[in-house]
């Protein structure tokens, strides 16, 4: 085994460079917080804690900017995941991790592994998981990579849900040539609970005990914290050792475990939480952080799957399904036999120490001995530069681009088999979206649905981002991320509740993506004070670059809301011939980042129209109202393709058809990506209410026919086009295009 280096090896050859903790850290730690040189050990974990996947040193500023309280939030930023009351006495609990560099790497276990991490931050919370979620950005399917990549990360991902039986319900998929060498993988998990058995990560109690739960420990995902907090590129391509390897029956074992410790047996827990990024040292630091206590491990019985591990690999491996627990003195033997039970390891490792250090023992011998708060709250935050990128400067100086559009049928055709548009069944089948039997609405509506068991209520999800928005004009950008997901929502029939992110960026040394950053985040906290929509969770993704070539700014936007009455959840798909046909919102030029501008130009550019958030938020409020009496048959959100493809997707399954007279909209506008939009159908006798309730926020365009045909007449052109062909060509485009064309 490679022997450590000693302090003084590592003040003169810097191996912490490697490990994403700067020089000028590495004599701050040294020289302030310590005064003295830290061991090899300890230069490990300051390394795991101090990287940006941890500490959050480069963002916080950012992050400050977002509004995380509301008069629902009972659980904000700081814990496993954010918590919401959903009336009741019940709570939802809901957050997204990014699992990016790991699937890039190894999509299979990386997809796998960013599932099970996600569901123990519910689970850690003391909710039980109802659903997952995703958000995947690829690269375009030309080339047999990124055909593999789709196909291991959906494979991934199902395997581990299908596994651990929590149903996949909502997702988005996306393809552009700027995530070919850096792929994003963000999950999201939803749990409920009563809100009586809310836990906390926290550490407390002079003499109580630090007991590991779960699997052993073994040399998978050291440094999986710094290699997320570093640029990609081709030297990290087969960086193997920083991808964990995921167990969903262990880890449904361990949920059952501890859940059944957490609701029947509440007087013997402290504090609970996973062992996630920087494995032991993040969840046994910032336990002890959050119950201002000091903690002493001797990692001696930490249990072990592989031999003469050091200090330094059991302290910063990531092998999954591992929690740690701080348990009440006296009760180690009762929590150890609910676990020998689910057949798991419960080792007791450590107690809580008056005052505030840190110490570890290994082979007999002290290897860490330092304050508590030097791993946690002394991380030296890092201001960052900042400059409005020159494309963004030029392009606000040049005309827009317009499309010239002769025939809108064949465009439609054309736009429902672009890769990010077509139908996505072909990946969300291989998810099981309906076990235990609580899914009302699954995968490719605008939001999926879950019933709240024993009542009448429900919830309502979604993910959400468009990079290609945030590249072009990131404040805007980041308002209709906020916006098409609270879009999402509302056409379900749900009132939005919260959200949580995945901030998936470059690298924020770079003073114009960090600007982006910014700039992006400005925009989502300003849509969601507009929203009431807080932010109650999330994570930050930097670094997501290639070989110096860093992706779109992609924030992803994970909403839930309420469904006050499962009666009132709204489908996607037109419902009855008769009802009217309305669409909700102003419909403008935005062509800008549309994909029509990138299908017939191969490229985006432009800049995008401002929007106005409070006339948005003032229609999609009046358009829950009007669902919420029962006066809505069905809705949907337009996005990608504009109101073209929107109108053929409430059609499709159906053997219904649409007659509209669309005369005060050229063909153009036909594909225009105006955000917050939807288009809505009525019935004939509450019509006359829906249009007083929503005002000049909408307007009546037609009839649904029992014809299986789209019919539009546009101010320059006329569309008439078969149902039936349109929907063969949303449905095999992609499952053609994954085919290998070798």
């Amino acid at each position: 085994m490679k022997q450590a280096m000693s302090p003084e090896e590592i003040k003169t050859q810097k191996p912490y460079l490697d490990w994403s903790l700067s020089e000028d850290e590495y004599n701050y730690i040294s020289e302030k917080l310590l005064g003295r040189l830290p061991n090899y050990t300890e230069t490990g974990l300051f390394s795991a804690m101090w990287s940006e996947h941890c500490s959050y040193k480069k963002s916080k500023p950012v992050l400050r900017l977002f509004p995380n309280q509301s008069a629902r939030v009972l659980q904000g930023p700081g814990e496993g995941a954010g918590v919401v009351d959903i009336d009741d006495g019940q709570a939802v609990v809901f957050k997204a991790e990014s699992h990016n560099h790991p699937t890039t790497v190894e999509p299979y276990q990386g997809a796998a592994t960013g599932v099970g991490g996600i569901l123990r931050d519910i689970f850690s919370m003391g909710a039980r998981p109802v659903a997952s979620l995703d958000s995947l950005h690829f690269g375009e399917l030309d080339n047999d990579q990124t055909r593999m990549k789709v196909a291991d990360t959906v494979r991934g991902i199902g395997d581990y849900g299908n596994c651990m039986g929590i149903p996949t319900v909502a997702g988005e998929t996306t393809f552009d040539p700027c995530y070919q060498g850096n792929v994003l993988c963000n999950a999201m998990s939803v749990g409920l609970m009563d809100q009586k058995d809310i836990q906390q990560g926290r550490a407390a109690g002079i003499g109580n005990a630090v007991m590991y739960v779960g699997a052993k420990t073994g040399r998978d995902g050291i440094h999986g914290a710094t290699f997320a907090s570093a640029d990609f590129n081709d030297e990290h391509a087969t960086q193997r050792s920083a991808v964990q390897v995921g167990d969903p029956f262990m880890e449904k074992l361990l949920l059952e475990a501890c859940l059944e410790v957490i609701t029947k047996h509440p007087d013997w827990l402290v504090g609970i939480q996973d062992m996630g990024a920087a494995g032991i040292v993040s969840s046994s630091a910032e336990m002890a952080a959050e119950g201002k206590s000091g903690m002493d491990l001797n990692l001696d019985l930490v249990p072990q799957r592989e031999t003469n591990m050091s200090a330094y690999e059991i302290m910063l491996s990531e092998s999954q399904e591992r929690m740690l627990l701080c348990v009440n003195k006296g009760h180690e033997a009762d929590v150890q036999k609910v676990f020998d039970n689910y057949g798991l390891a419960a080792v007791t490792i450590g107690r809580i120490t008056a005052g505030h250090q840190y110490v570890l023992h290994h082979d007999g011998q002290v290897v860490c001995d330092i304050p508590v708060a030097s791993l946690t709250d002394d991380v030296l935050e890092e201001a960052s530069a900042e400059k409005k990128p020159v494309r963004i400067s030029a392009a606000e100086k040049a005309p827009a681009w317009q499309p010239q559009i002769d025939d809108p049928a064949a465009v439609l055709r054309r736009l429902l088999q672009q890769s990010t548009v077509a139908d996505k069944s072909s990946l969300y089948q291989q998810y099981d979206s309906q076990v235990r039997t609580n899914t009302v609405v699954g995968p490719g509506s605008d939001a999926g649905v879950i019933r709240v068991r024993g009542t009448h209520k429900g919830l309502a999800m979604t993910t959400d981002g468009n990079g290609r928005f945030v590249y072009l004009s990131p404040k805007i950008g980041g308002q209709i991320a906020l916006v098409e997901a609270a879009s999402n929502v509302i056409a379900a029939g749900a009132e939005p509740l919260a959200i949580t992110d995945c901030l998936n960026y470059g690298d924020p040394n770079d003073p114009e993506i960090f600007w982006e950053l910014h700039q992006s985040v400005a925009g989502m906290a300003e849509a969601c004070r507009v929203f009431d929509t807080p932010v109650i969770s999330g994570n930050v993704s930097l670094y997501n670059e290639n070989n110096g070539r860093a992706i779109h700014p992609t924030p992803m936007v994970g909403m839930v809301g309420l469904v006050k009455n499962l009666d009132h959840v709204i489908p996607t798909a037109v419902q009855h011939p008769g009802d009217q046909v309305y669409l909700v919102g102003k419909t403008g030029a935005d062509f800008a980042g549309s994909e029509l501008q990138k299908m017939i130009t191969g490229d985006i550019s432009g800049v995008l129209n401002p929007l106005d958030l409070d006339q948005v938020h003032t229609n999609l409020t009046n358009l829950l109202a009007q669902m919420q009496v029962g006066h809505v048959a069905s809705a949907h959100d337009l996005s990608e393709g504009g109101l073209g493809v929107a109108l053929s997707e409430t059609l499709f399954k159906t053997e219904l058809g649409l007659d509209l007279d669309l005369r005060f909209l050229p063909a153009t506008q036909l594909f225009s990506e105006t955000p917050g939009r939807l288009v809505v159908t009525v019935p004939a006798q509450h019509a006359a209410d829906f249009a007083a309730a929503l005002g000049d926020g909408a307007r009546l365009v037609g009839t649904v026919t029992n014809s299986h045909w789209l019919a539009a007449r546009l101010a320059d052109a006329e569309l008439n086009v078969n149902v039936s062909e349109l929907q063969q060509l949303w449905e095999e485009a992609l499952p053609c295009q994954l085919k290998s064309r070798d």
